[in-house]
C-alpha cells in the first residue's frame, strides 16, 4: 500500500541521538552495559525476553519454547548479567544504584532491552512481518484525517 502518511512498524525502536548534556548515572550504566554486549549477546537477550513474554496467557499457545529452552536462556542471561554488573560495569552499576536505586536499574535495563530488540529489528523478515498490517489500513480514512 502506498501511503502519504508514514506508518512506523509496531515495536520499532530507534536509537535516540546522543545528547550534549551529561548523562545521569543510570544512563551511563545502561550505556556501559550496551557497549559491553556483542551482537550475539543482544540476540540472546531478545530471545530471553521473547521466552518470558511467551508465557503470557494470550500468546502461550503460539510458542513452542520448551521448559529446557527457557531454563537454558535463563542460565545464559544470569551469567551475562553477572558479568555485566561485576566485571564490565561495576563502577557505573554501583553509582547508578547509590543515586537512583531500583529505578536507575530499571531505566538502565530498559535501555539494554531496547538495544536487544533493535538487534532483531535489523532483520528484514521481522520488519516485513511487523509491517504486514499496513495492507489492512483504510487509506481513505487516513487521507480524510491528514489531508
Amino acid at each position: 500500500m502506498k501511503s502519504d502518511v508514514a506508518i512506523v512498524p509496531l515495536l520499532a525502536v530507534l536509537a535516540a541521538p546522543a545528547s550534549a548534556q551529561a548523562m545521569s548515572p543510570a544512563q551511563e550504566f545502561g550505556a556501559c552495559m550496551t557497549d559491553s554486549l556483542s551482537g550475539k549477546e543482544r540476540k540472546e537477550l531478545a530471545k530471553w525476553i521473547y521466552f518470558g513474554m511467551s508465557h503470557h496467557s494470550t500468546i502461550k499457545q503460539y510458542s513452542n519454547a520448551t521448559a529446557k529452552d527457557t531454563d537454558n536462556s535463563d542460565r545464559y542471561v544470569g551469567q551475562l548479567i553477572t558479568r555485566l554488573l561485576t566485571k564490565d560495569c561495576p563502577e557505573t552499576a554501583k553509582l547508578a544504584f547509590e543515586t537512583g536505586g531500583v529505578q536507575a536499574f530499571e531505566m538502565a535495563f530498559g535501555f539494554v532491552g531496547e538495544v536487544a530488540m533493535q538487534e532483531l529489528m535489523t532483520e528484514a523478515s521481522v520488519s516485513e512481518a511487523l509491517g504486514a498490517f499496513e495492507k489492512y489500513l483504510d487509506q481513505a480514512e487516513f487521507d480524510r484525517v491528514f489531508n
